[in-house]
Formats: C-alpha cells, structure tokens, sequence
C-alpha cells in the first residue's frame, strides 16, 4: 500500500516506512520531527519542471505530463522508482511533501505511477 502525506503531519504508526519525495527539504522541519526513513529527492520533478508548474499552477495536466515522461525517461529516476517499490512490496509506505495542497502536486502522480505495475 502506497498512501501520501503532508511532512507536517503528525507520524502515526500505520504510516510504515515514510520517504520524502521532495527535491527540497521542507522549511521548518528538523530531521528529528520529521522521522523519514529515506529521503529519495531524485524521483522529485526536475527544478525546472518544478519551477514552471510554480509559475503555472493552473495547468496540471501539463505538468502531470512532463512529470510522467521524466518518471519514464530519467536514469536517476527509474532507480529511485526501483527502490520504491521494492520498499512497497511487503509493507506500508507513505510518501510524504512539504507541497501545501499535496492532491495537485507530484506526489499523487507518483503514487499512480508506483501502483500501475506496467510502469515497472
């Protein structure tokens, strides 16, 4: 199971192995708060996709787009979805992000992206 979560949320125990999938560590989190088990910043958007959907906040199909075609192309990428779903094989995993409305971010695109078994 692959569930999402904001990093500023309290850890609970169904949480199982928590990774953070952001690029940029979030403000205002200490590493101790943040209780990660990984922190995998390379399956995070590029910067420059990151910083045009910044800009572009109203055009999520074009960014899940984008997203989707580096999630398939990128080198760095395929390894750190590897290793996700090798940790999301016998356990819990939640994917978390500083991203304030996490539902229109890269996370839930992510998580898709881990449960469609065509894509690994």
């Amino acid at each position: 199971m692959i569930k999402i979560k904001r990093i500023y949320q309290e850890k609970l125990s169904s949480d199982g192995i928590r990774i953070l999938v952001d690029r940029l560590w979030p403000r205002g989190i200490s590493k101790e708060r943040a209780q990660l088990d990984h922190w995998m910043k390379d399956v995070a958007p590029s910067a420059g996709l990151r910083q045009w959907y910044h800009r572009h906040r109203n055009q999520f199909a074009a960014f899940k787009e984008a997203y989707e075609k580096e999630l398939e192309h990128d080198q760095e990428k395929k390894k750190a979805l590897e290793q996700l779903a090798q940790l999301g094989q016998a356990q819990t995993v939640t994917l978390l992000s500083a991203a304030k409305h996490v539902e229109v971010s890269h996370v839930p695109i992510l998580q898709a992206f881990l449960q469609n078994p065509f894509n690994m």
